[in-house]
């Protein structure tokens, strides 16, 4: 079902110590403030499930959607009462207005970003945390193509009210992060 990008990722989970629990990204966990009481929340590209399981903390209904049914495997094995599901997401695309929230951390497919728009309910809620180029040696992806550029995510989600933004381009946060853009925005509606 997920052919070779499935078994690249299912590898590194494989690789990884699996068993403590996920963090969720920094930008969702600093502006948890903003979630909703209720609603359908998504933690897309989830790895292994940190956002999600803040959702589902939250009292929202929460689902986690990844390429590796090693992470999805990880995830659903916390006994948790997360939706899980194995899916392709380059090729199986978002249905139209159906949550409240999506989360995305250290994944960019700039291909599928317009679709993470049109998922959202109205008033829904968008987290977005992934590398840019700015980011330090050794960590996150090598290959440009899966770094953002300066103001990108401004941008790319410009049909969205920004509630919260922050590129950290030659400076550090004060936890020492770097290398990093993060947005907060809301679809139009309610």
């Amino acid at each position: 079902m997920t052919g070779g990008v499935g078994q690249k990722w299912d590898a590194i989970y494989r690789a990884r110590n699996t068993a403590g629990r996920p963090a969720a990204a920094a930008v969702l966990q600093r502006q948890r403030h903003l979630l909703p009481s209720q609603g359908r929340a998504l933690d897309y590209a989830c790895g292994l499930g940190g956002n999600a399981l803040l959702f589902s903390e939250a009292g929202l209904e929460s689902h986690a959607w990844d390429v590796s049914c090693v992470a999805i495997q990880a995830l659903g094995e916390r006994g948790s009462s997360i939706n899980t599901e194995v899916r392709d997401l380059a090729t199986a695309p978002l249905p139209s207005a159906s949550f409240d929230v999506i989360a995305v951390s250290y994944y960019l497919d700039r291909a599928q970003l317009p679709t993470l728009c049109h998922a959202l309910r109205p008033g829904g809620l968008l987290f977005y945390e992934t590398y840019n180029r700015d980011r330090a040696a050794g960590t996150g992806p090598s290959n440009p193509d899966f770094l953002l550029q300066q103001g990108e995510l401004l941008h790319c989600f410009q049909s969205l009210q920004v509630l919260f933004y922050e590129e950290l381009w030659g400076v550090a946060a004060a936890d020492g992060e770097s290398g990093l853009s993060r947005i907060v925005a809301r679809q139009a509606g309610l």
